[in-house]
């Protein structure tokens, strides 16, 4: 049976408003492009995205897969017909034409690698080749090769710019690498901190239950043991809130096992940020901070309130004492990294935090000699980046 006409209307009005969609998105790329302005700005524009797009590829470091996604971008920065990048032993990555060089690449590149400079020269009878050192620091670390027919000034001066730059690029992933392995080495640095003072009391608080009261024994025993195998892992630089807490919460056991009525305990957490990413080791050494430095060396009884709170974009935390408190003076010495002994967990974990987030999200310490200490954290919520 024929369409009725209401069908074939209905039908006529939906190819229109797609054709107009298609028009009106089509019209708004090309004003999007036309409001970058003159050929030059375009230019340009062309330029730093081209660039910008390398950079991701290259913030790991010069390695063969981010180096072969990061070559399409940087010979189109030269216009060059290929372009290959090496480090001090092999070609990793190759761009354009003429791959048959690439068996002779690092024979061409050899003096460039061991003295650092840059040199033109044939690479057959049709192209030419400029190679440039990259160095990181005072290292050469590799060398980017363009290759041209003509090989001038200015693709000499380009070329050694392009090895300038992917250099600062290497030289950005090992600041990285080395970010991370100050992490891990304060991470150990707090893991030490942890064994010799506290597994020798909690061991000694055990103890004096055996005989007593074998049953709060066996349970001591049972949280000595899950504390000291979170607080030691191997694995990530990142935990959740909620293992944190639950971490905390067995180092509370056993020092109350220790004191008795003397360390009193509050908890105030909202449950929407239990899921919050934070670094490793972050909390607990604050609350004990708090039990050594603030409550020990009180007479009568201590009480430490632990709030978590959701804050907008971030999760607020504060861990608050009513000790002895710290004079102002020393705490500022002790976070500018100037005084060794009392209070490291409080530098360690305020410097990982401004590591990790920017200065902004270091600790906030509010305390005075004989009035307790209150400590805030500020954390983002979302996180992408790091995996607990």
């Amino acid at each position: 049976m024929p369409d009725s006409p209401l069908v074939t209307a209905a039908a006529i009005a939906v190819i229109v408003l797609a054709v107009a969609i298609v028009v009106g998105v089509g019209l708004k790329v090309i004003r999007s492009f036309r409001e970058l302005g003159t050929d030059a700005e375009r230019a340009t524009y062309q330029t730093l995205h081209a660039a910008s797009r390398a950079g991701q590829h290259l913030r790991t470091g010069l390695h063969a897969a981010g180096a072969a996604k990061a070559s399409k971008q940087l010979r189109s920065l030269l216009g060059c017909d290929a372009l290959a990048i090496t480090d001090t032993e092999s070609v990793l990555a190759w761009d354009g034409a003429a791959e048959e060089l690439k068996a002779s690449l690092m024979e061409l590149a050899s003096g460039v690698l061991s003295d650092g400079r840059t040199v033109v020269v044939p690479a057959s009878h049709e192209l030419n080749a400029v190679v440039a050192p990259i160095r990181a620091g005072n290292r050469v670390v590799g060398a980017v090769a363009a290759f041209a027919p003509q090989t001038g000034a200015g693709l000499v001066r380009a070329t050694s710019e392009l090895a300038d730059w992917v250099a600062v690029q290497v030289e950005l992933a090992e600041l990285d690498a080395s970010r991370t392995l100050l992490m891990e080495a304060e991470v150990r640095a707090l893991r030490a901190q942890i064994s010799p003072h506290f597994i020798y009391n909690s061991l000694n608080a055990i103890a004096s239950f055996i005989n007593t009261d074998p049953a709060r024994a066996r349970e001591l025993v049972v949280e000595f043991a899950d504390f000291t195998r979170y607080s030691f892992r191997r694995h990530g630089d990142f935990t959740t809130l909620a293992e944190e807490l639950r971490s905390i919460d067995r180092y509370l056991l056993l020092e109350k096992a220790r004191f008795g009525d003397r360390v009193q305990v509050s908890l105030r957490i909202a449950p929407e940020v239990l899921s919050t990413v934070i670094p490793f080791l972050s909390l607990q050494p604050l609350v004990e901070n708090a039990v050594r430095h603030g409550l020990e060396a009180k007479e009568g009884p201590g009480h430490i309130t632990i709030c978590a709170n959701d804050s907008g974009a971030f999760a607020e935390v504060t861990i608050e004492d009513d000790g002895v408190g710290i004079d102002p003076e020393h705490l500022r010495s002790v976070l500018a990294g100037h005084s060794d002994g009392d209070h490291v967990g409080l530098r360690n974990v305020d410097a990982r935090l401004r590591q990790v987030y920017g200065d902004e999200h270091g600790l906030v310490i509010e305390t005075a000699p004989g009035e307790g200490t209150l400590i805030t954290i500020r954390v983002p919520k979302s996180q992408p980046s790091h995996d607990a």
